[in-house]
């Protein structure tokens, strides 16, 4: 890459993709689908472990500089939670590592012949002291390069004990199994990168393996994968813990408004009923004002009416007594009346009286 590219790259990881207003550059965001989440979590596998016998190869998805300067930028602002498609992301890579791993292991298994368990162990020494030399020799190059000498000369020194416990551990070996099958069981996978290692491999190779771009790059990616899953764990607790609370929230808000419904529903309720209370009360009082009214008319109805027969009475006993006293005088002065004509008289005259009484009344 020349100077000018470099120098393009670190503006785009630095500014982003608005830094020379490239509006076709802005057309695609972070956000988008096609772009590579792990990416701009700066943890994809193909950018990893470029140029190394395992190289991916270019990722499918899009990789711009500039695009994970702009996610570093949103993501201070609010939580885009892309750490779980990076996680998915690497899963599955490591799975698939792991798988090769297993399927080597089951090769030389295959190919080499059983030993004991006690002569396993002794080889399986011989390993561990092997990769111990070659991260230390890695650690020492990687001070030295640094300028730390003196810390670089201490650790070149635990390389030589180491060295002097590696050649114990391998006659031990040597002398456990015959001849024949020592060179066959001189063969192991690394664990982390799915390599194979020598029994009897030397420094400059073990140092290589141990310091080569490879098998760090398979620890960069299984800290990174260790590192997404706490996140993703964390972002999860708390957003189920946000979810919790506003649900919480919720169901109190909604306890609250059915108290106040029901709090509104019996004040009218009350309302309602000293309404229905007023009205009755004043039915009632007018319908007693209405009886009372009604007994009093006709209490003064049949007073009136009592008073008119009694004076309709007096006035016709009155009248009697007067027609009485006429006929009396009259009779003294026509003699005595014959009794048939008395009679008939009496009784048309009591008749005339009933008559007129009962036209009164």
């Amino acid at each position: 890459m020349s100077a000018q590219a470099q120098m393009r790259a670190l503006l785009d990881q630095l500014m982003g993709t608005a830094r020379d207003g490239d509006e076709t550059r802005q057309r695609v965001k972070f956000t988008d689908d096609r772009v590579c989440k792990s990416h701009l979590l700066d943890c994809c596998p193909h950018d990893i472990l470029a140029g190394t016998r395992m190289d991916l190869g270019e990722c499918t998805k899009i990789h711009d500089l500039a695009l994970r300067a702009d996610y570093e930028i949103a993501s201070k602002e609010r939580d885009l939670f892309f750490e779980l498609d990076a996680m998915d992301h690497l899963e599955s890579f490591i799975a698939e590592c792991d798988r090769r791993t297993e399927l080597a292991k089951k090769r030389l298994a295959e190919t080499q012949e059983e030993i004991s368990a006690e002569v396993s162990a002794k080889a399986e020494k011989v390993h561990e002291l092997n990769e111990e030399i070659g991260k230390l020799l890695a650690k020492a190059e990687q001070l030295g390069a640094e300028g730390n000498v003196d810390e670089s000369q201490k650790i070149l020194m635990e390389v030589e004990k180491v060295r002097a416990k590696k050649k114990e551990a391998e006659e031990e070996y040597r002398n456990s199994m015959p001849a024949s099958s020592f060179q066959q069981q001189k063969l192991r996978v690394c664990e982390v990168c799915s390599a194979y290692l020598g029994l009897h491999d030397n420094d400059r190779r073990l140092a290589d393996h141990f310091g080569g771009k490879l098998h760090l790059g398979f620890i960069q990616i299984r800290e990174k994968l260790d590192q997404l899953r706490k996140t993703v764990a964390e972002k999860q607790e708390k957003r189920n813990q946000d979810r919790l609370r506003r649900r919480e929230e919720r169901e109190r808000e909604e306890r609250l408004s059915r108290r106040s419904r029901s709090r509104d529903r019996r004040r009218r309720r009350s309302r309602s009923t000293s309404r229905e209370r007023r009205k009755l009360s004043r039915s009632r009082s007018r319908d007693r004002h209405r009886r009372h009214r009604s007994r009093s008319r006709s209490h003064s109805r049949g007073h009136r009416r009592a008073s008119r027969d009694r004076s309709a009475k007096y006035k016709f006993s009155r009248e009697r007594a007067s027609r009485e006293a006429s006929w009396d005088s009259g009779r003294s002065e026509r003699g005595p009346p014959d009794w048939r004509l008395e009679s008939s008289n009496g009784k048309m005259a009591s008749r005339r009286s009933e008559e007129k009484e009962a036209g009164e009344i």
